[in-house]
């Protein structure tokens, strides 16, 4: 009995191919009552016709405001869903016609009909009837593509089925997948197997488990930031007073965007940029060497500088004056980003500059054998800065001096 529903739907889906296939009509969804779900008739036939044949929905529907108004007064409110469903069934209960005796052949039936609606509408919209529902059914068909994208359809499946159940089973999805090609292809001929393809995309992306047996929607490959349980959906779903499958409808057009929208993301970031090639620009002179033009004097001199820097030339050691006490120490070079000081090329040692470690090392010697020298270079006074000359000549001045 569970599976019921799901067999119903895939009736009505092979029934509306085979009627394609033969005649070369097209199908499309109708709104019979507001709010619900939609019924598939056949394009391009007069409504006018289809509500002369509907006798009985016409008869429950004029029964049904009676009984609303009676649940009313009793309770006070207006009746909810389960309710408004009851009270549509008591009305078809109460409206049905007593069965006939009379047995009537198919041949017979259809005469009645045909003279009825000769009657009724005239004999000329009876007779192009089939050729109106041609016309309709190639600009249909011209209008619609026969082409099911199974991504959305997940989409749309699982969240008309989540808004109207909550948790549900395979055999739910199922079901709905069916009324979904029956939409999308309007009478057009599936893919053998394409319902059961849909309904494992659903259950591997867009579903977890509720329960040893149930499931229920999980939209974290759309929404990886929501935090909640479905907070997404709320604002979706939030108008308590309309049919349930109004609020699905709105709630899966509204996740379909989202879906086009990562899509096209992902598209769009993982598309393979086609490749650079550096073009050089006009080329300058500057002190002899070519630079790129338009650029700043100080990217320009960018090379020069780290040429100067990467190999600084180091001051050559002092000799030790008289009446000096320490050794003069080296001046640390300036440190280039990027350049290791292991990496500068060793100085050439000559006689006149020889390395500091040799000339240190010949002071020690020198005061160990004259100890006295020491604390005669200590003691020794400092030179004093010269003066006018002492032979009695003035020194020279500067063309600026006074006289």
């Amino acid at each position: 009995m569970a599976h019921i529903v799901a067999a119903d739907t895939l009736y009505l889906l092979y029934f509306t191919e085979e009627i394609s296939a033969r005649l070369g009509w097209a199908w499309e969804p109708r709104e019979a009552t507001p709010g619900h779900r939609p019924v598939m008739e056949i394009a391009g036939i007069d409504q006018r016709l289809i509500g002369w044949q509907s006798t009985r929905r016409q008869q429950i529907e004029d029964a049904l405001p009676v009984l609303t108004a009676k649940c009313e007064e009793e309770h006070g409110h207006a009746p909810g869903e389960r309710a408004s469903y009851a009270l549509a069934c008591q009305a078809a209960d109460q409206t049905r016609p007593p069965k006939r005796t009379e047995l009537l052949s198919l041949t017979e039936l259809r005469k009645r009909w045909r003279t009825s609606a000769i009657r009724a509408y005239g004999a000329d919209a009876v007779d192009r009837l089939a050729e109106q529902a041609r016309a309709t059914a190639a600009a249909v068909w011209a209008r619609v593509r026969p082409v099911v994208d199974i991504a959305l359809a997940a989409v749309d499946i699982v969240t008309v089925v989540y808004v109207m159940r909550g948790a549900f089973k395979r055999h739910h999805l199922l079901a709905e997948a069916r009324r979904h090609l029956s939409y999308v292809l309007r009478g057009q001929p599936h893919e053998p197997g394409l319902d059961e393809r849909i309904v494992q995309t659903v259950v591997d992306d867009y579903t977890r488990p509720a329960g040893r047996r149930m499931m229920t929607a999980d939209l974290r490959a759309l929404y990886p930031r929501d935090t909640e349980d479905q907070a997404v959906l709320r604002p979706l779903t939030r108008r308590r007073t309309a049919a349930p499958y109004g609020r699905a409808r709105l709630a899966a057009d509204a996740l379909k965007v989202r879906a086009q929208a990562v899509r096209r993301a992902d598209r769009l970031s993982s598309r393979t940029r086609p490749p650079t090639v550096a073009v050089p620009p006009p080329r300058g002179r500057i002190r002899g060497r070519s630079t790129p033009a338009g650029r700043p004097a100080a990217f320009r001199n960018r090379r020069l500088t780290s040429t100067r820097l990467s190999r600084p030339a180091a001051p050559s050691p002092r000799p030790p004056s008289p009446g000096s006490r320490k050794a003069p120490e080296s001046v640390p070079s300036p440190t280039v980003p990027g350049h290791s000081p292991s990496q500068r090329r060793p100085r050439r040692r000559t006689p006149s500059n020889p390395a500091p470690s040799t000339h240190r090392a010949g002071r020690q010697e020198e005061s160990r054998e004259q100890p006295g020298r020491t604390a005669q270079l200590r003691s020794s006074p400092r030179p004093r800065p010269r003066g006018p000359r002492e032979d009695g000549r003035r020194a020279r001045r500067g063309p600026g001096a006074r006289a």
